[in-house]
């Protein structure tokens, strides 16, 4: 079930709040719980009820394995949980790719069935792993099987995050009251409705021009200069937008619940360097690479050269996890090849000497990241080296031309405009928020930045009840033409 649809909005979301707060105000908060997980049971379902079985499997063995480290930790159980976790995520997400590749390099035509992804398996799944090491490391508070189904199953973080640790929801739940009603909608609608704006007004409109440039490039169309840098753009502000309007969806329906979801995104495109980018970008992916394999690699402990090595497997496995293609593969490889250099420069006496001003630093690191997207985006290598010859000059400027990659080129370079201001010049949905955010900030990532946006700070006033309104209108219009999140994919 999708965020941005009629049955989640209008049939769903209310009927969930509804038995919630009934029960709640009944002082049931033990059958609340309940509710929401059968309600997230319902919620995941929707898309494909065989799924919900395996769903169910998996929570049921991690919950016995955690219990077994809890009790006393031993490195036999947390090898068990780990490789039942990665087994399963193995097979489902990379088990074609393993065979397609075999059978390429080795020519031996196997016959396999396609094996369907299940919906939200890379995020529930590194959810668990989590827990699993977690419980080892004698971090997890005392819980019971039903606390455990709320933790991985609670349907606004289920299918694409942010990535929650259990000593961040879990003690919320067990709270005995939670914020009066009105704060909790007032505030949880109105960072759903953000979210919701985000992507099918905004993200979804950039989408128009991004797939029209992708799918052409991977029809054999050779874009120029122009339209190549174009195309990217669009794609990767529809990404952001995309993905940080899920984010944003999901901690709003936190909120309304009374939960206090993790912040996912911190202007990213405002970031200064490669590495503060990865501080902002995924916040949730980003701690967990850094805190579970990074940091456990050894991190920057044993030497400059081993800590190059270590961000470059880190940023390879992060690839990776994003899907079973070489192109997302490579992606990770850009990123991890970009954080070396940006950790060398740093080290170095002229680096040290020679800080980047802001007015450079922050349109080279996003040239970087738009660049890196080309790999992420395309559909396969050759696609991929075709856009990278367009983005390079190779294939000419070609933008005045009667066949275009992208509908409506000058349309596509206003919006991408656009969308510079917005992401470079505006707050994002933290700092707009002020004081009643309602996401938690991830030690040593920056929820908001230190920069000032007076007269634009969000308040429960009438003139932002009128544009919200408004926008939500064509929000609901718009559904219509309901499209999935990206992030689904992986």
């Amino acid at each position: 079930m999708l965020f941005n649809s009629f049955p989640f909005i209008f049939a769903f979301l209310p009927i969930t709040v509804l038995g919630y707060e009934l029960l709640r105000r009944r002082g049931l908060r033990r059958a609340t719980h309940i509710w929401l997980i059968g309600a997230s049971c319902v919620f995941y379902a929707y898309w494909n009820a065989t799924f919900l079985g395996l769903l169910f499997v998996s929570i049921v063995v991690n919950f016995a394995i955690g219990r077994k480290l809890q009790a006393k930790p031993s490195q036999f159980w947390l090898v068990v949980g780990l490789v039942w976790n990665l087994a399963l995520l193995g097979y489902f997400k990379y088990a074609n790719f393993f065979i397609d590749n075999v059978d390429a390099l080795f020519g031996l035509n196997i016959e396999i069935a396609r094996i369907v992804l299940p919906l939200g398996i890379s995020f529930f799944t590194f959810q668990k792993i989590t827990f699993i090491v977690d419980s080892y490391s004698n971090k997890v508070a005392p819980h019971d099987f039903v606390d455990f189904c709320l933790f991985v199953m609670f349907f606004p973080q289920l299918i694409a995050g942010p990535i929650v640790h259990f000593s961040e929801v879990i003690p919320q739940f067990a709270r005995p009251t939670v914020p009066p009603i009105a704060d909790r909608f007032a505030i949880g609608i109105t960072v759903f409705a953000i979210g919701l704006i985000k992507k099918v007004i905004i993200a979804d409109t950039f989408a128009i021009h991004a797939e029209a440039f992708f799918g052409a490039a991977a029809s054999g169309y050779a874009p120029g200069l122009i339209e190549a840098w174009l195309g990217l753009l669009c794609y990767t502000l529809q990404i952001y937008f995309d993905f940080s309007g899920y984010s944003d969806m999901a901690i709003g329906l936190g909120w309304i619940f009374g939960i206090r979801l993790p912040i996912n995104f911190a202007s990213p495109y405002k970031a200064q360097s490669i590495a503060e980018y990865w501080q902002r970008w995924h916040i949730t992916l980003s701690r967990l690479l850094r805190d579970y394999i990074y940091v456990p690699l050894g991190g920057n402990r044993r030497g400059p050269v081993r800590q190059n090595v270590n961000l470059m497997i880190t940023m390879l496995i992060g690839g990776l996890w994003h899907g079973a293609a070489w192109t997302v593969v490579l992606w990770g490889a850009m990123h991890g090849t970009m954080l070396v250099i940006h950790r060398v420069w740093e080290r170095s006496a002229f680096g040290a000497r020679h800080a980047l001003h802001p007015a450079a630093a922050v349109p080279l690191t996003f040239v970087c990241v738009l660049l890196a997207f080309a790999a992420f985006r395309a559909a396969d290598l050759s696609t991929m080296l075709g856009i990278y010859r367009g983005l390079f000059g190779v294939n000419g400027i070609s933008f005045w031309q009667e066949t275009w990659a992208i509908e409506e080129p000058l349309a596509a370079a206003g919006l991408g405009l656009a969308g510079l201001i917005a992401v470079w010049g505006l707050p994002n949905t933290a700092e707009w928020l002020g004081s009643a955010s309602p996401g938690l900030a991830s030690p040593g990532y920056p929820a908001t930045s230190t920069t000032s946006y007076r007269g634009f700070t969000w308040q429960p006033e009438p003139r932002y009840g009128v544009v919200f309104a408004l926008l939500l209108f064509t929000c609901f219009v718009k559904l219509n033409d309901v499209s999935p999140f990206i992030y689904f994919q992986f």
